[in-house]
């Protein structure tokens, strides 16, 4: 662990915080039930889901090139679709709120978002679930054009902190985007559960 005072702390929200914005399982329920063609859809998300993660595109370009345009026959609007979609986010883990809390109180750490999120979704997920009063930042694929675990959105989770890597800590559910974030200098805790959470903040000196 590093000796070097945590200054920043980089929180996930799918997986750690939330359920995913829009995970395979969640696709699954709303589109079969849609009666949407699972195996067409599929075939073309990750192409389409590039662009929208990134910002480029919105959610209705994605929903229009992967879903209603291509199930003419379903009769299917944005307006429909999109409440579905949202409806899919749950809180995942309560009792990393209260560890979340905690920080926030004890006045210490800056707090940040590091996620990987489409703009609406990031947006409908802070403002439903009340993650604005937590934060004092937000490093999102969809506000900065990359994805983790590529190098240039952890480069401007740091240039935005204004502090070196060293004194940054982020927690993630995926070993790769952990991975990343250590070979660009931050700490990083690869989260299992909120016993584990805790005990690895410990670990790095930070009381909960």
């Amino acid at each position: 662990m590093s000796s070097t005072t945590i200054k920043t702390i980089f929180w996930d929200i799918g997986g750690v915080l939330l359920a995913n914005g829009w995970d395979s399982r969640q696709r699954g329920r709303v589109l079969t039930a849609l009666g949407v063609d699972l195996t067409a859809y599929e075939a073309v998300h990750d192409e389409v889901n590039y662009y929208w993660e990134r910002g480029l595109i919105t959610a209705e370009d994605f929903f229009a090139q992967t879903v209603l345009e291509t199930n003419p026959d379903l009769h299917l609007t944005f307006e429909q679709l999109w409440p579905l979609v949202c409806s899919e986010s749950k809180v995942l883990h309560p009792e990393n709120f209260d560890i979340l809390a905690a920080l926030k109180n004890s006045g210490q750490y800056r707090l940040a978002t590091l996620n990987n999120e489409s703009k609406e979704l990031n947006a409908y997920r802070l403002d439903t679930f009340g993650l604005r009063q937590y934060f004092d930042y937000f490093i999102c694929s969809g506000y900065v054009h990359e994805m983790k675990p590529l190098p240039d959105i952890y480069r401007a989770a740091i240039d935005i902190s204004g502090l070196p890597p060293e004194t940054a800590l982020f927690i993630d559910d995926k070993q790769e985007n952990c991975e990343a974030a250590r070979a660009f200098g931050m700490n990083a805790i690869h989260f299992e559960s909120p016993a584990q959470l805790r005990a690895s903040l410990t670990q790095h000196g930070i009381a909960v």
